[in-house]
Order: structure tokens, then sequence, then C-alpha cells
């Protein structure tokens, strides 16, 4: 098994975050991992990326052309990953602020509206952690319980009071995601 994964979207989004605790809770399922940011001098509001990859044998190289998976968060990524998308892969993302939907037929397409679920609930930066939830639903190598756990180990310890809303939020992620295409 070999997942090579970006999350795309502007800095303030939780990108980096939603990323570290994928390749925390990998690593606690003993998968070899490569975790590698990267973001414009802006950080929030300029744009924010992640490459992650997940897999059973070692990695070669943590610089990846094309993905598995692309969850893109905003029409600036969408855009400039959508075709970095391997055949057969998956894009997941949330439709708020997209002007232009996915449209590639070669690959599976998954929506989840995680931003106004966020504002639903009160709690808009969980979007990140309703995002990682859709993440988990679509067919996911790491486990609930260990994002959970990695969500603790990522969080500093003044914000844990922050966790229970982070694993409502995950758990609320599965719940609504919808496939788009299929």
């Amino acid at each position: 098994m070999n997942e090579e994964i970006i999350i795309a979207g502007f800095g303030g989004q939780g990108v980096l975050l939603m990323g570290k605790i994928m390749a925390y809770a990998a690593m606690m399922q003993n998968l070899e991992v490569s975790w590698m940011p990267s973001y414009g001098p802006e950080m929030r509001g300029g744009t924010a990326n992640v490459t992650v990859v997940i897999s059973t044998e070692r990695i070669s190289s943590p610089i990846v052309n094309s993905y598995d998976t692309a969850i893109l968060l905003n029409q600036q990524s969408l855009d400039k990953f959508e075709n970095s998308v391997k055949p057969g892969g998956m894009i997941l993302y949330d439709p708020n602020g997209i002007s232009r939907h996915p449209e590639r037929k070669d690959i599976k397409i998954f929506q989840v509206s995680a931003a106004s679920e966020a504002a639903k609930m009160l709690t808009t930066k969980t979007f990140n952690m309703i995002v990682l939830g859709a993440y988990l639903k679509t067919g996911s190598p790491i486990r609930l319980e260990d994002v959970i756990k990695a969500i603790s180990d990522s969080l500093p310890e003044r914000h844990h009071h922050l966790i229970p809303a982070n694993v409502e939020a995950v758990k609320k992620g599965m719940e609504i995601v919808q496939e788009i295409n299929s």
C-alpha cells in the first residue's frame, strides 16, 4: 500500500495540521510516513499545501508530482492540483468559494460542506477536522481511533479543551461526505 496525498488551501485553514495529524495517525499504525509542508510567506490568507505519503514500504522521496488523493480547499488549489491526481485517484473538496467544480471522469470526486457545517456547529476552527473526517470515510488507510489520539498529541496542552469539539467534527465529516460521481 502506498498513498500519496496533497492537501491544499489557504493559510489558516488548518491544512498543515491536518497533514500532521494524518502522519501521526499513520505512524501509530506502524506505517511509513513522509510529511512535507509548503507555504508562502503570507501564512494566513496565502496558499499552503502539504504532501503526505503513507506506505507499508520505505518511502524513497517525499517529493511527489502526481497524487492518489487531493484534498482541495479553495479554487486556486483545485485549479492547480486537479490534473495532478492519478487516474483512478480521488479528489475531496469543500464547495465553499468554488466557482468551477472538478470535472474529471477518470477519478472519484467527493464533496464535504465543511465550512458551512463548521459554522452550524459554531466552531469554525474545526473546519479542517470535518474535512479530515470526510477523508477517513472515503477509504483512508488510517483509523479513526489513531486520528483521535493524534489530535491529542498534536494540540498544545493549552488547547486540550478543544479536543472534544475536534473529535465531534471528525465524526461529523464522516457523516456528511458525499460522492459526486460514481
